[in-house]
């Protein structure tokens, strides 16, 4: 991810931070700053923000690791200043797995606030704290417990992308169709995306980020299982285009960008004796032009880490890929032989004739098949 500084690997599984997390600690310092009026009051406002979101690595590493359970691994985990996110390979197929993953991040909050909370009733501290104490440094265990309490629960509200909306979503999936679960748990997301969005208008402006962030989620999450969905089946030679432009490693990038403004293809093959080495991208063509000049090498701008895909494989699988490695398109390889190209715009086109296609309610007789 773009402004995210790399924090380590726990667990195997890469953390980040992203930079706008540094407002938050700016903006939780001045509060604290003007609520007490003392140093010590603003480091302990800032410490409590940091320990809150030592709890939120926890929860997202309860996913990962539940995740890791059922063979499916965790790119990442980023912090921002709104929570963490988990980036998983893809979602468990089966429906109770979901869950069971989805619950694991919540669980890990309970836990932690149970545990504070026996702490606290043997040391005979006080589990409730006012206004007047709220900065106090003794008060902070009695914090941070109410705010896994408040972590926990509001995870749990029924709406993507946040945890309860995947636990719903598993619980109609377990009684029917994965994309009608789906669709139904993001119209719920986004009803309660518009009453969080009036009550933050009203209220509190940061309920209206999180209403905006509960509306793109839900509305991501429904548009991926359809396409999941209308895409389950295919093989990738229904989409791949087999009229292609391959470019040669030893050649210029000149004679790359002429290819480039010549046709509508934008991602070229580069082979090297008939042998699949890398894909020269729109981007990296303009990179290696504007560091390199145009007698460079094909070779030398050319991505080297890149996808590729059979024509026979399933191009929902191939699909998922593109979007995980955040990639335009894959060369579909046969018997060691370039035979096509499949990119993010041939998908997006089959699923539009595949819908145009699809019977239309109240229409008379079967559309034929794409």
């Amino acid at each position: 991810m773009r402004w995210a500084w790399h924090l380590g690997r726990p667990l195997g599984i890469d953390l980040y931070i992203h930079a706008t997390f540094a407002l938050l600690l700016l903006w939780v310092g001045i509060n604290a700053y003007v609520a007490t009026g003392t140093l010590a009051g603003t480091v302990g406002g800032i410490a409590f923000i940091i320990l809150i979101f030592a709890t939120v690595v926890l929860h997202e590493l309860g996913h990962a690791l539940t995740a890791r359970r059922f063979g499916i691994a965790t790119r990442d985990i980023t912090l921002l200043p709104i929570g963490g996110v988990a980036r998983l390979e893809r979602m468990p197929e089966k429906p109770a797995q979901e869950m069971l993953v989805a619950l694991a991040g919540p669980a890990v909050n309970a836990v932690i606030a149970a545990a504070l909370y026996l702490w606290l009733v043997a040391t005979g501290r006080p589990l409730v704290v006012d206004e007047a104490q709220w900065f106090d440094a003794a008060t902070l265990p009695t914090r941070l417990l109410w705010a896994n309490v408040m972590l926990a629960g509001f995870n749990l509200v029924p709406a993507f992308p946040m945890d309860g909306g995947r636990v719903l979503r598993a619980a109609l999936a377990l009684r029917g169709d994965y994309l009608w679960a789906t669709q139904t748990a993001a119209r719920l997301g986004q009803a309660i995306a518009l009453l969080l969005g009036v009550s933050g208008l009203l209220f509190n402006p940061l309920l209206a980020f999180v209403a905006l962030f509960v509306w793109i989620g839900a509305a991501a999450e429904a548009s991926a299982v359809q396409a999941r969905s209308a895409l389950e089946g295919v093989p990738v030679e229904a989409a791949m285009v087999t009229r292609f432009e391959a470019l040669r490693a030893d050649a210029p990038l000149a004679s790359a960008a002429a290819q480039l403004l010549a046709g509508s293809q934008v991602d070229f093959p580069v082979l090297d004796d008939g042998v699949l080495v890398g894909i020269l991208t729109r981007a990296a063509l303009i990179d290696g032009l504007t560091q390199r000049g145009p007698q460079a090498l094909v070779s030398e701008a050319m991505v080297r880490k890149f996808e590729t895909a059979h024509p026979r494989e399933l191009l929902a699988g191939v699909f998922a890929r593109l979007q995980q490695c955040d990639c335009h398109s894959a060369p579909v390889v046969a018997d060691g032989r370039v035979v096509g190209v499949v990119t993010m715009e041939n998908v997006g086109e089959l699923m539009l004739i595949k819908d145009a296609l699809r019977p239309k309610p109240g229409a008379g007789g079967a559309a034929p098949a794409a």
